[in-house]
């Protein structure tokens, strides 16, 4: 019998963390897997000393026993019947959790910690693991819980790298787990405009080629979507971080795929996952292209 492999999700007693253990606990329950609880005891390295106000105790009495027990008492009141596990771990979060993600279905965290980083801003922790997560990744922003209401459809991004195959499975499976429908978008530049404000010529040719070649793009991204799964494509003109970033205003979530990047300072997600995951409306889930 195969082991169901756990949704992970990261805490650390911030409120923006116990989000996203309510979004674990719905992911775990809708997978019929297990969820894991982990935190990783230097947090408050990174973040400073603003757990206090959350968990109403001065910081050094606010301790890793505290912190779980809150993550798990949450996780039970929102979904009693998954299973819980709960991991501590003295060691840097980034590395804790990517190494949980390499036996994880689904990672889940929070958009930042407990400091005072400016709300347009992703924590460092969320970004470094997006960066090496080996098993697709949720980010949720505080905002993203104040939505009241489902829109019923997943968007994907449809990009050129080798990610995209990977973005649209997930995509795929999670619109149909959520009886969703898929969108898939991909954005076109016209480059021969003089400025971007100008204007299309009328019987603009080269204007056509580029939304024809989007979307003969996603015709074949779409090719595999599993029978059941109603799919539609969106060719749209315009810088992609910013064509996904409005589509996410009207999705429950925006999946985009990660194109490693390895530069002199370490691995990096790219421009289009790193500016939708600032800017995203909606819950951002990262995933992993091939290794």
């Amino acid at each position: 019998m195969n082991r169901q492999l756990p949704v992970v999700v990261g805490v650390d007693g911030s409120e923006a963390a116990l989000r996203a253990v309510d979004r674990a606990a719905e992911e775990a329950a809708s997978r019929g897997a297990p969820l894991r609880l982990v935190y990783a005891s230097r947090w408050g390295r990174y973040e400073g000393a603003a757990l206090a106000g959350d968990l109403e105790g001065p910081p050094e009495r606010v301790d890793a026993v505290e912190i779980v027990d809150s993550a798990a008492r949450r996780a039970r009141a929102r979904r009693p019947e998954v299973p819980l596990a709960v991991v501590t771990v003295a060691e840097e979060p980034e590395y804790v959790l990517v190494r949980e993600s390499r036996t994880a279905a689904l990672l889940v965290t929070g958009s930042r910690g407990r400091g005072g980083i400016a709300e347009a801003l992703l924590g460092s922790v969320s970004l470094t693991v997006a960066a090496h997560t080996h098993c697709p990744m949720i980010v949720v922003r505080p905002e993203h819980a104040d939505r009241v209401r489902p829109y019923g459809r997943v968007v994907v991004g449809v990009g050129d790298g080798s990610a995209t195959s990977a973005a649209v499975r997930f995509a795929a499976e999670e619109a149909r787990r959520r009886g969703a429908v898929l969108e898939a978008v991909r954005a076109w530049r016209q480059p021969a405009r003089e400025t971007p404000d100008a204007p299309p010529a009328v019987g603009d040719h080269h204007s056509s080629a580029h939304e024809l070649r989007a979307a003969e793009v996603l015709d074949k991204a779409l090719s595999d979507v599993p029978t059941g799964v109603v799919a539609r494509r969106r060719a749209a003109e315009g810088h992609t971080r910013t064509v996904l970033a409005d589509a996410s205003y009207a999705a429950d979530l925006l999946v985009v795929g990660a194109e490693r990047r390895h530069r002199p300072y370490g691995p990096h997600i790219g421009r289009v996952a790193h500016g939708v995951l600032h800017r995203s409306a909606c819950p951002v889930a990262v995933v992993p292209g091939p290794e």
